[in-house]
């Protein structure tokens, strides 16, 4: 992954997280494992602190857009970010 270019920063202190919109430029579409590692290295976080919302990238383009929210801890994240086994759990019930 190479560019960074920070396209919207918005400090959100209800939720403890600052929401981020960011365009990297790479040659192949980077998987979520890929972008909280290097959003994480970008920003100076930890790995667990962020949630990768949405890749979005054109066809033919080697621009992709990246939502993030990066959180101040763990905890913050687990409070707001339900994990997929927990909504599944909520349905079976």
């Amino acid at each position: 992954m190479k560019d960074l270019k920070i396209i919207k920063q918005r400090e959100n202190p209800l939720f403890n997280r600052k929401e981020m919109k960011i365009s990297i430029e790479t040659n192949i579409a980077p998987k979520m494992k890929e972008a909280e590692e290097f959003v994480a290295k970008e920003f100076s976080s930890h790995v667990d602190n962020i949630k990768i919302r949405k890749i979005k990238g054109r066809f033919g383009s080697n621009t992709f857009i990246i939502t993030v929210n990066i959180y101040n801890s763990k905890e913050d994240k687990d409070k707001m970010e339900k994990s997929k086994k927990t909504k599944t759990e909520e349905k079976k019930e």
